[in-house]
């Protein structure tokens, strides 16, 4: 398994160069020209766009969000906002509802629409919303998450494509993180995003071969996205679910890096894991549900079907997870404790080496954080295992949702405000309990055990890489990753 993901990152790697060298970018691919303005024909030149944004008590965002989406730059009358809120806090609706009247004043055509349930989530929200008959008079919908932020050209640059290539069933644009800096996980949560985005995404767009929609920041055609038969919930990745689909219906995607749209990265400990968890747990068990409805597919060829079963699910899903996790956190600790077992230097050094450099290489000025990303990756590949596990064997948690937690200006405002610090209502030992983690605390102990034995029985110095992973273990055991907020 780790020759696979070895050779999987270098072949990527390999396109990314010839991709760069010979400038393919996405406009010489395929057809691009700017959508103007036309004397006889009016603003009836530009198609009409539905854009969507999806909330769920999104307090902290909601505005930045329906204030980006308000201000693209579209003729008013060939565009519609339509805000789904699913929020349960009826404070929080009454604010988003305030803010879309506020906008609505102002002349944009912007949609407040709720449920009476939250039956399919996401998922169940998107596909409501399409069911509004204004949405029959659009071409196209534009889908951004309540923390993400377009900029007012979005639509310009990214409509054209489907204008001239009626092929095309999605546009996917890069993820801008605004927070990358605030504190050592986000900035190793943008040097695997990076990865993913340069190279990931550009291979899969730059070959031909199936890459997955990213949930927002992407504009799909209607009638691609109804082809494919639609929003489902049946897994937490409804947009991978709906990009295999689509792909599979002969539609053809389009990831262009040069459109960056800001959104924020989850900077607490406890929203990452369930971010992470949905990511793993996701993927898993749509490759269960779809695999051999890839095989038996007619329309698409041979080598997408690889490239999509073994490439996109197999080695980057599954494979990269088990690697991860059992290479790095569970052989080479128990191999500590059998002498007998000699793990060859290209399986314990040299790949994992390639590996690193070809992922810390999109994020050069991180490039001095590359082993604290080795050794926290480390720490979360054990939930991304479990979520794997859980995904593939459809176990209990396996279409558990929990929104990413975002903070917005939340942190500088409970850091300037003295009342919400001295409001805190949980005991110090309350507080300190919730921020433990029993399984990163019982793989650090069992790390730390080998690596003591390590130090008294042991010739190769795996001591050295052992301290290190457990102390990443022990520190977000201990809670003491990510973005501290104070109770309130």
């Amino acid at each position: 398994m780790s020759l696979m993901l070895f050779i999987e990152r270098v072949y990527m790697g390999v396109v990314i160069v010839f991709v760069k060298l010979c400038g393919r970018k996405p406009e010489k691919r395929y057809k691009w020209e700017e959508l103007k303005d036309d004397v006889e024909l009016g603003n009836s030149n530009y198609p009409m766009v539905l854009v969507q944004i999806p909330m769920y008590n999104e307090k902290e965002v909601y505005q930045l969000s329906i204030g980006a989406a308000c201000d693209l730059s579209w003729p008013s009358d060939r565009i519609i906002i339509q805000v789904l809120d699913d929020s349960t806090d009826p404070v929080i609706k009454d604010m988003v509802e305030v803010e879309c009247q506020k906008w609505a004043s102002k002349g944009v055509n912007i949609k407040y629409e709720i449920r009476g349930n939250r039956n399919g989530y996401k998922a169940g929200a998107l596909k409501e919303g399409l069911k509004h008959s204004y949405v029959e008079m659009c071409d196209f919908v534009a889908i951004f998450d309540a923390d993400f932020q377009p900029e007012p050209d979005f639509l310009r640059r990214t409509i054209p494509y489907f204008v001239h290539n009626p092929e095309i069933g999605l546009v996917q644009a890069r993820w801008k993180f605004v927070n990358s800096n605030e504190c050592i996980m986000t900035r190793i949560q943008e040097m695997s995003l990076n990865y993913h985005f340069r190279v990931e995404q550009e291979v899969g767009s730059s070959t031909y071969a199936f890459f997955g929609f990213n949930g927002t920041a992407g504009v799909w055609r209607i009638a691609a996205l109804y082809e494919a038969g639609g929003w489902k919930d049946r897994t937490t990745v409804e947009d991978m679910d709906l990009a295999v689909r689509a792909s599979l219906k002969g539609w053809k995607f389009v990831y262009v890096g040069a459109i960056k749209v800001k959104s924020e990265l989850p900077s607490t400990f406890k929203a990452f894991r369930y971010q992470q968890h949905r990511w793993s747990c996701g993927p898993a068990n749509l490759f269960r549900k779809m695999a051999m409805e890839i095989i038996k597919n007619e329309k698409v060829n041979l080598w997408k079907k690889i490239h999509t079963i073994y490439s996109f699910f197999f080695v980057r899903k599954i494979v990269a997870h088990l690697v991860t996790y059992f290479f790095y956190c569970v052989v080479i600790p128990v191999s500590v404790l059998v002498p007998e077992v000699e793990i060859p230097k290209w399986g314990l050094f040299y790949i994992p080496t390639v590996i690193t450099i070809l992922n810390a290489v999109e994020t050069p000025r991180s490039i001095h954080l590359v082993v604290f990303w080795v050794l926290f990756e480390n720490v979360m590949a054990m939930h991304r295992t479990k979520g794997t596990f859980i995904g593939l064997l459809e176990a209990g948690r396996v279409n558990e949702w929990v929104v990413t937690e975002k903070l917005g200006d939340a942190l500088l405002k409970s850091k300037d405000s003295k009342p919400a610090i001295k409001a805190t209502q949980k005991s110090r030992f309350s507080r300190f309990r919730e921020r433990l983690h029993l399984l990163e605390l019982s793989m650090a102990t069992f790390i730390l055990f080998c690596a003591c034995y390590d130090v008294v029985f042991g010739k190769y110095y795996y001591f050295i890489y052992l301290f290190g992973q457990t102390i990443a273990f022990y520190v977000a055991g201990f809670g003491y990753v990510g973005t501290l907020i104070p109770n309130s």
